[in-house]
């Protein structure tokens, strides 16, 4: 079946897994971005960290990293929140992971007057602790974890809500490549941008022009995904989601025209239009990145590898879109016009929401 026919020359029934997605995202956020927790080895097992969590329309995620058995703090920054593309809450403090100032804590708390701990005792060390973010598990994100010792070795990990712990004595659990299992799950909890591929797909009018249009997108959101992320070119994360809302419902709009009347450039160049929102998605996507930053020495692998697996989520997309209406064949076409537009309406009414609650929010 062939896009063409898809059509009818009408706007098609929206398909289940697009209306599963809005059910699932009641006018949510933007999308879910990772958090990032860096820590810095300054002297042994002297720790400076760093600790982003992303704002998710304005709201905190109230993610807290804690470190069993604990460290203990010598010093701290109040939190302060960044603007830009990738908004944050980021705390700075200082810990000390040797021992030796837990050992004297419990000392005092069991009555021992002294408090004395043996001198040149070791201490367990950042090595011997897990590390867990609590609440993690009652969300959809992420949190990237940098290790950086003094003598240059480092560790990653990724954790998740179904693993929100980690010990820190073994190996990297999570390298270069977790930046393509976060590009995956970015574009597929980024509901907005699931919509926009949705629709461009319904502009089509050939497999070609699928392949165009498609191509066109990815092109363009990769330019200014490595644009934004390099720091090359720096937009504001608010009115970089609102433009994204208004584009989706300018999308909605005309695929509620009859094709003749639809403009010039969705009806003869949809690859063009693909093209120029796609530049505009691209901000989108570097919100993600904004956040954990990309690891020094692997720059341009991690950057791509967050693009491939951007494009992962989105053929998978376009696969399920693509095989449900294989399935559904010629019924769509007998159903109701009313019908078929109903999901478009959806769609629009969406985005109206959107676009509206974002500009509000740049007020």
């Amino acid at each position: 079946m062939t896009p063409r026919k898809w059509l009818g020359g009408r706007p098609p029934l929206l398909l289940p897994f697009a209306i599963l997605l809005l059910a699932a995202s009641p006018l949510a956020a933007h999308e879910v971005r990772p958090a990032y927790l860096e820590l810095r080895e300054t002297a042994p097992e002297r720790f400076e960290m760093l600790w982003k969590q992303p704002l998710l329309e304005g709201r905190i995620l109230r993610l807290e990293p804690l470190l069993e058995p604990p460290c203990v703090e010598v010093a701290s920054e109040a939190p302060e929140i960044t603007s830009g593309v990738g908004s944050a809450v980021v705390h700075r403090t200082t810990l000390d992971c040797s021992g030796a100032g837990a050992d004297a804590a419990a000392g005092d708390a069991s009555g021992d007057a002294s408090g004395d701990t043996p001198e040149g005792t070791p201490g367990p060390g950042l090595a011997a602790r897990t590390l867990r973010i609590d609440g993690l598990e009652r969300t959809i994100t992420d949190v990237m974890v940098h290790v950086e010792r003094l003598d240059g070795e480092s560790q990653r990990h990724l954790l998740k809500p179904a693993a929100p712990s980690t010990p820190l004595g073994g190996a990297s659990g999570a390298a270069v490549p977790a930046y393509l299992v976060l590009g995956v799950e970015h574009l597929l909890f980024g509901f907005d941008h699931i919509l926009f591929v949705i629709g461009l797909l319904f502009f089509v009018r050939s497999p070609w022009r699928l392949v165009q249009t498609i191509t066109a997108f990815t092109v363009a959101h990769s330019i200014t995904l490595a644009l934004s992320t390099l720091e090359l070119v720096r937009l504001s994360s608010g009115p970089v989601e609102a433009t994204i809302a208004l584009s989706i419902l300018f999308l909605a709009v005309e695929l509620l025209h009859p094709e003749e009347r639809r403009s010039a450039l969705t009806r003869d160049r949809p690859w063009l239009f693909a093209f120029c929102f796609g530049l505009l998605h691209g901000f989108g996507f570097a919100g993600a990145l904004a956040e954990i930053g990309l690891p020094k020495g692997a720059i341009a692998l991690s950057l791509f590898l967050f693009n491939l697996g951007v494009e992962i989520g989105q053929l998978l997309v376009v696969a399920v879109i693509l095989l449900a209406l294989a399935l559904l064949g010629e019924r769509l076409t007998r159903l109701p016009l009313f019908v078929r537009r109903l999901p478009i309406h959806a769609i629009g009414l969406i985005a109206a929401y959107w676009t509206v609650e974002r500009t509000v929010a740049l007020l």
